[in-house]
């Protein structure tokens, strides 16, 4: 079985412009994402996935110049990018992470794959909306390359194209779900930001 992690990564964020590339102290912030993502067990790779316009072939230049696996796919239909992607690197479990996620919690997200692996699960989730304790920014999801692909073959409506878990969360009862509300520990943190979509966020992830 292969597993691989993709993280999803653009430059042309309209609130925070370039941020996957902004430098974090000595680093640029996907830096950090990478190398949090790569602490997650038994994952053969992780992968950049970005779009192929003009403004993301920076993020493409980097993650050659930096040995990072890179896949490119329209910006706009991210549905189809995942699936693309995971027939290109033929993998049997997606691990979907973001760009702008440098405190991602790599030990949940191992425990996660594990129990979505044990339980044959879909679609596999311990972010801070499914009512989990982690802070937002620190989660991930996993689908099955089968649930991506009758996602992709479902799919309908332009929301569904537009974000890879949209089909799956509404409808819910067509799919085996497993959910990790206890990730995170007995204290509910999920109100806490984390992320890094903001210049606020940016000047707090600073510190």
């Amino acid at each position: 079985m292969s597993n691989f992690v993709f993280v999803q990564a653009r430059m042309g964020s309209t609130r925070l412009p370039g941020k996957t590339l902004r430098p974090l102290g000595e680093r640029p912030l996907i830096w950090y994402v990478l190398e949090r993502l790569r602490k997650i067990t038994e994952v053969d790779d992780v992968v950049i996935l970005t779009s192929n316009t003009q403004v993301d072939d920076v993020l493409a230049n980097w993650c050659h110049e930096n040995q990072v696996s890179c896949f490119r796919g329209s910006e706009d239909d991210v549905l189809q990018r995942y699936y693309r992607a995971a027939v290109h690197y033929s993998a049997d479990q997606i691990v979907r992470a973001t760009g702008d996620n440098p405190f991602v919690d790599f030990d949940s997200a191992s425990k996660l794959l594990s129990k979505h692996i044990e339980l044959g699960a879909e679609y596999s989730s311990n972010k801070s909306e499914i009512g989990s304790a982690l802070p937002d920014g620190l989660g991930v999801e996993i689908f099955s390359f089968l649930a991506l692909e009758r996602s992709t073959q479902m799919s309908t409506e332009p929301h569904h194209f537009e974000h890879v878990n949209e089909y799956i969360l509404e409808n819910k009862s067509d799919f085996k779900i497993y959910k990790d509300a206890m990730a995170g520990g007995l204290y509910d943190c999920s109100g806490v930001r984390l992320t890094v979509d903001t210049v606020e966020d940016f000047t707090k992830a600073e510190f």
